[in-house]
C-alpha cells in the first residue's frame, strides 16, 4: 500500500510542478515577492500531500538560530528531494545555486528562471566559483537568502563528500552568516526513490557561524562537522524507529 500511495503522489508532484512552473512565469509582473508566493504553495500543496497520502510529516527544531537581521547563506545536506521543497517554507525567500542544465528543462526551466537562481556550469572550475561569489554577493544586497548545497549533489544515507568553496568564499568576503541544516529525510525518501515511508523528517537549524575574513576552509569544515555529526544522530534515531 506504501508503494501505491508513494507513486500516487509521485505522479501528482510531476503534473503540479510543470502547473506552478507556468504560474511562476505568468507571476513576473507581480516581481520577485509574488513569484515566491506562488513557489511556496507549491511547495506547501506538495508536503501536504505528503503527509495526507504518505503519512510523511516534518518537524523543525532549531528555529531560534535563524538570523533577523537581514540575508544570510544556509548550508542544507542534499540526501532528497524533499529539502528542495521544505526549504521554501522554512527559511525566508532564498535563492538557489544550481547546475545551469536545470533551466534547459521546457518550462519547469522557465520557472526556475524566473526565480533569479545562480545557474553554474559545474564543469566551468574557477569560474563557477566566481559566478557564485559575484551573483551571490548582488542576491545578497536584493535581500534574497542564498540556498547552497555544499556537496555539489544529492548522496546517499551515510555518504559524505568534499565541500566546495563557492559559498564559504562568498561568507567570507561578506560577512554573511552560514547556516547549517541538517536532516534526516534520505531515510524517508531516498535519493532517485520511489518509496516514501511513513514518519517524520527531523530538520535542525543550526547556530550560525560568523564569516567575515575567515578561511574559506575553515568555515567549511566547522559547517560540515555540525552537518555530518548532527545527521549521523539524526539517521540513527530515523533508522531504530523504524
Amino acid at each position: 500500500m506504501q508503494w501505491l500511495r508513494s507513486l500516487v503522489f509521485t505522479t501528482l508532484l510531476f503534473l503540479d510542478t510543470f502547473l506552478f512552473a507556468l504560474l511562476v512565469v505568468l507571476a513576473v509582473p507581480f516581481g520577485l515577492a509574488g513569484r515566491h508566493r506562488v513557489a511556496r504553495t507549491w511547495a506547501w500543496l506538495n508536503l501536504s500531500l505528503l503527509r495526507w497520502l504518505c503519512r510523511l510529516d516534518y518537524v523543525v527544531e532549531g528555529r531560534e538560530h535563524l538570523p533577523t537581521d537581514g540575508a544570510h547563506i544556509s548550508y542544507w545536506k542534499h540526501s532528497s528531494t524533499w529539502e528542495t521543497l521544505a526549504q521554501m517554507l522554512i527559511f525566508p525567500p532564498q535563492c538557489w545555486v544550481l547546475k545551469r542544465e536545470i533551466l534547459w528543462i521546457p518550462l519547469i526551466g522557465w520557472g526556475v528562471a524566473a526565480m533569479h537562481p545562480i545557474a553554474i556550469n559545474r564543469g566551468a572550475g574557477h569560474r563557477a566559483v566566481n559566478q557564485v561569489v559575484e551573483q551571490g554577493a548582488a542576491r545578497l544586497k536584493e535581500g534574497l537568502w542564498i540556498l547552497l548545497f555544499p556537496e555539489g549533489t544529492r548522496t546517499r544515507v551515510g555518504e559524505n563528500r568534499k565541500y566546495g568553496l563557492s559559498g564559504a568564499l562568498l561568507a567570507s568576503r561578506t560577512g554573511a552568516k552560514l547556516v547549517p541544516v541538517a536532516h534526516d529525510a534520505g531515510t524517508y525518501w531516498g535519493r532517485r526513490g520511489l518509496l516514501k515511508r511513513a514518519g517524520t523528517i527531523r530538520v535542525v537549524i543550526g547556530p550560525p557561524i560568523e564569516t567575515l575574513g575567515r578561511d574559506p576552509r575553515e568555515l567549511n569544515e566547522e559547517a560540515k562537522a555540525w552537518i555530518d555529526t548532527t545527521v549521523s544522530r539524526l539517521n540513527t534515531g530515523a533508522t531504530s524507529s523504524a
